[in-house]
């Protein structure tokens, strides 16, 4: 069947991306729209020649101005289409998500071809996001599909920030399916069980993307002293428990954060006294602790969200692994995270290694960190991989004399 689908006619040679699989294509690869489609309209991208190359969500609003659904041309996307995509997650994560679990993500955005759409499951209940305008046209069917497919007791939707802003789209909020999700509600991960707050938790209620990086922790924990800044609901400090940690401290500047991390290490039956939470800013906290840890963990929120802010960011994000670094016995493990888009991977590796330096400090790189398996990223697309991370033992400086001349990471010297 021939699709009827507007035609999108790229600039001369700008087809080399979505040839090799990337997603996107930016506003200065297209050269004109037939017709004039409205925000999130399906076109078809063509070549500036009228070859046919995919099928996808059109935006003349935003620099990303097609998000790719199909490399078929002549395929037809209607219900059956976005079922069937659905469908594929759920087999994915039956797949590489533990049976001791069930809250995980089931559909991640691109990961999964669906741009804009985040399904997150917490037991009984399903989360959802649509931050695109494409897949906010299908909103009716593809909540109509989750509630079949899944049969959730409630599906509660928390559209909203800057991404949908930009797609011109206003935030929605919300009960889309069932009754309202009670204010807290307990999951269960690998047999530990946490309090979320799927109405007003961070992202979606919890930092699903973490769970085999806590899994780490709680393995290399038996006997640490433990130190986990941006707590947040304590996840990573209830592993670190578990695995037998001697004692662990949470830092987080949120009081309603700090509670959820105490009540969480209590529901997993963990001895009162190992564990210590405390309500500050991890910056400020970490500079007047006089402690030593075997284990540090930083899991700071994004510090950019934007291109024009790299710098800035990268100057957080060297201070404050500076500042974890300090706080770490001879030979201890650090695990640093950074979950901002903007924030690539070599660039994240460049910052830690100038904070490890400019601490006259060696590091041993002992793993690469990154999401769970139910965060499926295109291989073509490197954007979608936001979560990243390093495993490090620090020890001492092995000889090298400091030079905070040097402008390690070419960004300038403040960085």
């Amino acid at each position: 069947m021939k699709t009827r689908y507007p035609r999108l006619f790229l600039q001369p040679g700008r087809e080399r991306s979505l040839l090799q699989g990337h997603p996107w294509l930016f506003s200065g690869a297209v050269a004109r729209c037939e017709g004039s489609p409205e925000p999130g309209e399906l076109v078809l991208a063509v070549t500036a020649d009228e070859t046919p190359l995919a099928v996808g969500f059109y935006n003349p609003l935003t620099n990303i101005a097609f998000r790719c659904l199909s490399h078929d041309p002549e395929s037809m996307v209607d219900r059956n289409f976005l079922r069937r995509l659905i469908v594929d997650a759920r087999a994915l994560r039956e797949k590489v998500v533990p049976g001791r679990t069930d809250a995980y993500r089931l559909i991640n955005a691109e990961g999964d071809g669906l741009p804009g759409l985040v399904v997150d499951r917490y037991g009984p209940y399903l989360a959802v996001s649509f931050s695109t305008a494409g897949v906010e046209r299908f909103h009716r069917e593809i909540l109509d599909i989750l509630r079949k497919e899944f049969k959730p007791v409630a599906i509660y939707e928390r559209s909203e920030g800057k991404a949908r802003s930009l797609e011109g789209l206003t935030d929605r909020t919300g009960p889309a399916a069932g009754r309202m999700p009670p204010p807290i509600v307990d999951i269960r991960e690998n047999d530990l069980i946490f309090e979320v707050d799927i109405l007003s938790g961070q992202k979606t209620g919890f930092f699903l993307d973490q769970r085999i990086n806590r899994e780490l922790v709680g393995s290399l924990a038996r006997g640490a002293r433990v130190l986990n800044c941006f707590s947040y609901s304590g996840g990573f400090s209830v592993y670190a428990g578990q695995g037998g940690a001697a004692e662990v401290t949470s830092v987080d500047v949120s009081l309603a954060a700090g509670r959820l991390a105490k009540a969480n290490w209590t529901k997993n039956d963990l001895p009162e006294g190992d564990h210590r939470v405390i309500t500050a800013d991890v910056f400020d906290y970490l500079r007047g602790d006089e402690g030593r840890y075997d284990l540090v963990i930083l899991d700071p929120p994004a510090f950019t969200k934007s291109t024009k802010d790299v710098a800035r960011a990268a100057a957080g994000y060297k201070e404050i692994n500076m500042q974890g670094i300090g706080k770490l016995k001879e030979g201890g493990l650090l695990f640093t995270f950074s979950c901002s888009n903007f924030i690539d991977e070599a660039l994240f590796e460049k910052i830690v290694l100038g904070a490890i330096r400019d601490r006259g400090k060696m590091a041993r790189l002992l793993k690469v960190l990154g999401p769970g398996p139910d965060h499926p990223v295109n291989l073509a697309h490197s954007e979608g991989r936001y979560l990243k991370g390093l495993m490090l033992s620090v020890s001492g400086s092995g000889g090298f004399q400091t030079r905070p001349d040097l402008d390690f990471l070419g960004m300038g010297k403040n960085i």
